[in-house]
């Protein structure tokens, strides 16, 4: 196995890039991750890794045709996008933006212009715990494959459909499946989430401080709230969208 020392060597770079730029992440078709756990848990779903670094000796065996090498841990430290990196640090391809792929989706949950990638990788996390379907990201949200989404996945990026559309997409998306669009709306008209029929419905919710967009609430069949107390303004969009994913699975 060929061993790394400088942080010029083409598979540093390279690392470095996916870590930090999500222009070269797309371009490349590829994105980072970090630990063992994930490494296995990308390998157990299939989910085409390409190259691993690991610091000074492999830990276990990989199959063919994944580029590995070793090098010190001041270079894991350098290329991983988190800090004291247990390592190892490795690529995996980014998947085509398939959405038939899972078959017809009972239930789905929109995300838009959600840029926390926190929040957007915890809905992701929480989809995938709730047997949701498929999460769509609409408009200006966060880069799925920015490291810091991934992370906050913790592993459900190799399992959970995901899909990227425009608001027209979305719309010939819920008509093609047969499915009912309703945003997650602050207004008097929204009926409560606990009166809504669940079944073959989509769900939109909004970024915390701007909520829907007009364009999103057009092409809504309807609009839902979760009550709250009188003095509560708004909920994070992670815990808004986690309640509205038990209420479809109740």
């Amino acid at each position: 196995m060929e061993r790394i020392t400088s942080r010029k060597n083409r598979i540093i770079s390279h690392f470095r890039n996916l870590a930090s730029v999500g222009e070269y992440r797309h371009k490349t078709g590829e994105f980072i991750c970090d630990g063992e756990k994930t490494l296995r848990e990308a390998l157990m779903y299939g989910s085409g890794v390409t190259c691993v670094l690991w610091e000074e000796e492999p830990a276990f065996e990989l199959e063919k045709g994944i580029e590995q090498y070793c090098c010190p841990n001041e270079l894991i430290q350098y290329v991983s996008p988190l800090k004291n990196s247990q390592g190892p640090v490795f690529s995996v391809k980014i998947p085509q933006n398939r959405t038939g792929s899972a078959g017809k989706p009972k239930n789905v949950i929109v995300l838009e212009n959600v840029q926390d990638p926190g929040n957007v990788g915890t809905v992701i996390r929480t989809a995938n715990a709730m047997g949701i379907d498929m999460i769509v990201l609409v408009g200006n949200c966060t880069d799925l494959y920015n490291p810091k989404t991934v992370r906050a996945t913790m592993g459900a990026v190799f399992r959970q459909q995901v899909a990227e559309m425009t608001v027209n997409e979305l719309k010939s998306y819920v008509n093609q499946n047969g499915l009912r669009l309703y945003g997650a709306a602050l207004n008097a008209s929204a009926e409560d989430v606990r009166n809504v029929n669940m079944k073959n419905l989509a769900v939109a919710v909004g970024s915390e401080g701007k909520g829907l967009s007009e364009e999103l609430l057009s092409i809504c069949d309807g609009q839902l709230i979760i009550p709250m107390q009188p003095d509560s303004e708004s909920l994070n969009v992670a815990v808004a969208a986690s309640i509205i994913m038990w209420e479809m699975r109740r």
